[in-house]
């Protein structure tokens, strides 16, 4: 092997190396954010926006954050009431956030729904006893294996009204596990929110083959269910 040979040969064996290190680094991080094979990961970025906080005449909207989205997203139109809800990103100052920069927690959003509900079926007091028994609340910036500020737990209000229920809500919370984990939810006004990427929306519902799905969504959402029987709507998994 000559010279230039063994020039090419070391160059064709240092892109394979970085090649395979780059396949370990992509799949270690997808364990908290890109799920490996989603349309994020290959470059799609379509679908972020920033979503009119006007209700639809005779509904309401209100926002919730508890961790992944793809699972709080089944929760809430598992409702009752809810007319659909919205995965997104809010409570944080980037202005139309990628998934991956939420990510790295530097953009300060928190995962979090939009839902959209007819008053007249379930109360926002409904959907904050929804929110609490569908997440663990004690937890500071996590639920289960997601780690980050992107997975806080968050509250967020559209009026006096709603904060005050919210403030009152968690106080009462709190003094029922008086000796236990105190309840870290933040309240926060909604005041902006971003729809996240096209491939976020009813995640759950579209990829019931996805291993997170079946590992952490579903079982959550079971759970849920049985602590709401009788308020999940009919022939819902």
């Amino acid at each position: 092997m000559d010279d230039k040979d063994l020039k090419t040969f070391q160059i064709i064996m240092k892109n394979q190396i970085l090649a395979g290190l780059s396949i370990l680094v992509i799949f270690s991080l997808s364990a908290f954010c890109t799920m490996p094979n989603s349309p994020e990961s290959l470059g799609d970025k379509g679908g972020v926006r920033k979503v009119n906080l006007v209700a639809p005449k005779g509904k309401a909207i209100a926002a919730f954050a508890e961790g992944c989205f793809w699972t709080s997203t089944h929760i809430f139109e598992a409702l009752k009431g809810v007319d659909s809800a919205i995965a997104g990103y809010a409570g944080g100052h980037k202005v139309l956030p990628t998934y991956e920069e939420v990510c790295t927690g530097e953009t300060g959003h928190a995962e979090t729904v939009l839902v959209y509900y007819d008053p007249k079926v379930i109360s926002y007091e409904d959907l904050v006893k929804a929110f609490f028994a569908s997440h663990d609340a004690t937890t500071l910036n996590r639920q289960g294996n997601d780690v980050g500020e992107d997975y806080r737990s968050i509250l967020y209000y559209a009026n006096d009204m709603e904060k005050h229920l919210a403030e009152n809500t968690k106080a009462l919370l709190n003094k029922q596990r008086a000796g236990g984990a105190p309840i870290v939810t933040q309240i926060l006004p909604l005041t902006t929110f971003y729809r996240a990427e096209d491939y976020h929306q009813h995640y759950a519902i579209h990829h019931p083959e996805n291993p997170y799905i079946q590992a952490v969504s579903n079982p959550r959402f079971e759970n849920f269910a049985r602590s709401f029987k009788g308020k999940i709507k009919p022939n819902v998994q």
